[in-house]
């Protein structure tokens, strides 16, 4: 075991995305040591950086948390798996690699809210600074940065198909979604160098990790903060079955993403407190907002059978084609199994009356029941459709002491009228989609949720029954200039000292498309305050 210390400068709670690119950017100070705690364990699984991998790392034990929500109501009483990375790059290891910061009127609604500093003018620069574009660099993106940002290396006739179709519906072809306005179609790009996934912690932990200020402990299970006299002053974790406390002399930062965050806080006494008091935690502070304003992309898995055209599935299913696969891969690093779990996208609006594009479709050249399940037997492809700004929100609770119980994730899915009346148009969109010349060759024929669905009342049924996570959960820890958020515009937690919250948690609303790189901006913006603040 490496050994640790008893007294640090700064503590980071969580090896994911963001803790990976606050530990590089605080010990690159060699004035200043610093503690990264990760209760997973190293990325040296083989199926983290081949890019299908992320079919045998989501589920997995050894690199998800495997978390469940509670029963949800509006989706016919299931319990959605809720996948959590538990290992070094956290969600960078098992995600789906996406490149996407959101809409500009994501940041400009921050900075409207009150989040000075956090417009779209403001966090651009911050975007481009970390990003290395292989298209190369101009106004809106950046060369030279750790964030690799590639074209993905496959071609699927049934997308083209299915993106002439979305032309002929009226959603514009475009060759980029990360230009501030990202309605129409294209393809996504991914954090891929040459084929292979490029996580957190290749571009950040490692180009770090002989720096001999920087310590990083893998398996180590924070159990609470140590709190005297209104501030943080260390940090209590298990590893190997011990107990060890460590001693923080400047700043302790929560990595632990929308999920582990909050609850890390409760678990110290931070929260709402009957929440703490029905879960047998002494109240050392009362902040109302911990844990609540939680908010998910709810996805539609709509999938349709084809036939005269090749899809994933036959492939997958043939002993021949699973050879070409490997081949292919191992020749040249692409095809299948270079693939991002979704490769086409579109942005567009469910009616006119929205200011920009409020749903987000992954196209995908396969269907099957869930992931980590087997693709189908028969030819077909998914239109994965989520209402990009939800009004429902839900919670994440402690339920008890024990900081190895997982907490109440309870995301409250289709809670809001608007949400349900989005879910509806959605599905009647992508019909219309599908219905369009470039699709008709191939007959399709949808079996998910299937024609039944037509009413209102019925389309939001069929919501309930198929949608499910796409892994974006935000809002728990809620940034503010109002005094009942969780953290203040510079990321500090309200009523308690030398603590700082730097992840998803602190999105006062969920950005419009995938939060991975989101993520990593506020990680960057996180290190450059704690820098600024104790120099």
């Amino acid at each position: 075991m490496i050994a640790v210390d008893t007294h640090y400068d700064h503590i980071v709670v969580g090896g994911g995305t963001a803790g990976c690119v606050i530990a590089n950017r605080l010990s690159a100070d060699p004035d200043r040591s610093v503690l990264l705690l990760e209760a997973g364990g190293r990325d040296n699984y083989a199926w983290i950086h081949i890019p299908v991998g992320y079919l045998y790392c989501i589920g997995n034990p050894r690199t998800d948390w495997c978390f469940s929500t509670d029963a949800e109501a509006r989706l016919g009483g299931r319990a959605l798996a809720y996948p959590r990375g538990k290992v070094l790059g956290g969600c960078s290891s098992i995600n789906g690699m996406i490149y996407m910061r959101g809409q500009a009127r994501d940041y400009d609604g921050w900075r409207q809210m009150g989040c000075e500093g956090w417009g779209w003018d403001d966090v651009l620069p911050i975007f481009k600074r970390s990003e290395d574009n292989a298209a190369g660099a101009d106004e809106m993106h950046g060369v030279g940065g750790e964030w690799r940002v590639e074209s993905q290396r496959l071609h699927w006739d049934i997308l083209e198909a299915f993106q002439a179709a979305a032309e002929a519906a009226g959603i514009p072809r475009i060759e980029d979604f990360n230009r501030g306005d990202n309605e129409g179609s294209s393809y996504f790009k991914v954090n891929q160098r040459r084929g292979v996934r490029w996580n957190a912690v290749k571009a950040f932990l490692k180009p770090a990790r002989n720096r001999r200020n920087l310590t990083v402990v893998t398996s180590a299970h924070v159990r609470r903060l140590i709190i005297e006299n209104r501030a943080v002053a260390g940090v209590e974790f298990e590893v190997a079955g011990e107990v060890k406390t460590v001693r923080c002399r400047r700043e302790t930062v929560l990595c632990a993403g929308a999920i582990g965050s909050p609850h890390i806080l409760e678990l110290s006494g931070i929260g709402r407190g009957e929440v703490l008091q029905a879960a047998g935690i002494p109240v050392l502070h009362e902040s109302r907002d911990v844990g609540e304003n939680l908010q998910d992309h709810l996805q539609l898995r709509c999938a349709y059978k084809v036939t005269g055209i090749r899809t994933l599935n036959e492939r997958a299913n043939s002993a021949f084609g699973k050879a070409t696969i490997a081949l292919e891969y191992a020749l040249s690093r692409s095809g299948p199994m270079s693939m991002a779990p979704s490769q086409l996208g579109v942005f567009t609006k469910s009616d006119p009356s929205f200011e920009t594009a409020n749903l987000q479709y992954h196209v995908q050249p396969l269907s099957l029941e869930k992931f980590g399940e087997g693709v189908h037997l028969f030819p077909a492809f998914t239109a994965s459709v989520c209402n990009l700004r939800p009004q429902s929100r839900g919670s994440v609770h402690g339920l008890d002491p024990d900081h190895r119980r997982q907490p109440a994730i309870r995301p409250n899915y289709l809670a809001a009228e608007a949400d349900r009346r989005v879910a509806a148009d959605a599905i009647r969109l992508t019909r219309r989609i599908v219905e369009q010349a470039p699709l008709r060759p191939y007959r399709p024929e949808e079996f998910k949720p299937g024609p039944a669905y037509q009413s209102e009342e019925e389309l939001v049924e069929a919501a309930g029954a198929i949608g499910t996570t796409i892994f974006h959960p935000a809002g728990t820890c809620r940034m503010g200039a109002d005094p009942g958020s969780v953290v203040d515009t510079e990321l500090r937690v309200r009523g308690i000292a030398n603590l700082r919250v730097a992840d998803a948690s602190i999105m006062p609303t969920i950005v419009s498309g995938n939060t991975n790189s989101p993520t990593l901006m506020i990680a960057e913006k996180a290190a450059e305050m704690i820098r600024r603040a104790s120099r």
